[in-house]
């Protein structure tokens, strides 16, 4: 496989290109099916850069990667313990966070992505989520963002892999991303950059469609089609559920 796609990406190499580097770039996948067993999908992103000259001196190339998944607004909220009692006592609406974010590079980003750079291209973690304005609703605001990075971070949903891209030559690049079980549906759009000191100077980007497949869909479509008729199909699967877990409970204790 790794033969087959370098020589696919020399082939490219031979079209002239307008500007002095460009991005050639190819995924593994450009779909993936949720079904009953999905556990997770390894997403292969591999790419050459494209020179119509010689490349400049000095400076040294390097690759950022990063793999979003659909944005939605999200409430985050801050518990804390009142007469021993646990309660929500303050909350932020953030206007969009992504439910996947995954950045791959050749090196440590701060040292291959300047500030300003970071800002304009929203490429971090933190500037990939949208919070405007959570600074009136309540106090240490910004807390509350850190928080949901550090959760999801977690989770597997976000995460910084440093040093993850292969560079060969300063052409050749690759890089592989876990997409996680719980993902998701939507597109999940793959942002490519060169950098050179810092400083960003050529991006490419494509899309992963991320679906569900099969019984999946076809429940997931009935909960907005036909939503009295989902209420229904549930209500009776968990009462067969619990007549099937008392049944069972009785014959065990004969």
């Amino acid at each position: 496989m790794m033969r087959v796609w370098v020589l696919a990406l020399l082939a490219a190499l031979a079209t002239p290109a307008a500007g002095a580097e460009t991005i050639v770039s190819g995924l593994s996948q450009n779909r993936v099916s949720i079904t009953a067993d999905f556990d997770g999908s390894e997403i292969l992103i591999y790419g050459a850069v494209k020179r119509d000259r010689p490349p400049p001196k000095g400076d040294r190339l390097d690759v950022i990667i990063t793999v979003q998944g659909p944005s939605t607004p999200l409430t985050i909220r801050r518990k804390e313990r009142v007469a021993g009692i646990w309660i929500n006592n303050a909350e932020v609406e953030v206007d969009r966070a992504p439910s996947f974010y995954v950045i791959a590079t050749t090196g440590p980003l701060p040292e291959i992505l300047t500030q300003t750079e970071n800002l304009r291209q929203k490429i971090s973690i933190p500037s990939a989520i949208r919070a405007v304005g959570i600074s009136s609703e309540a106090s240490r605001a910004p807390d509350f963002v850190e928080a949901l990075i550090r959760l999801r971070m977690a989770d597997g949903t976000y995460g910084v892999k440093e040093g993850s891209v292969e560079l060969n030559e300063d052409t050749l690049f690759r890089a592989d991303v876990m997409l996680p079980a719980n993902l998701t549906e939507g597109d999940y759009v793959v942002r490519l950059f060169l950098t050179r000191g810092g400083t960003v100077v050529a991006t490419q980007e494509r899309t992963i469609g991320v679906r569900k497949e099969g019984l999946e869909r076809f429940i997931y479509r009935m909960a907005f089609d036909a939503p009295v008729l989902y209420g229904i199909l549930a209500i009776t699967i968990a009462a067969l559920a619990g007549w099937a877990a008392s049944t069972a409970f009785r014959l065990m204790r004969w």
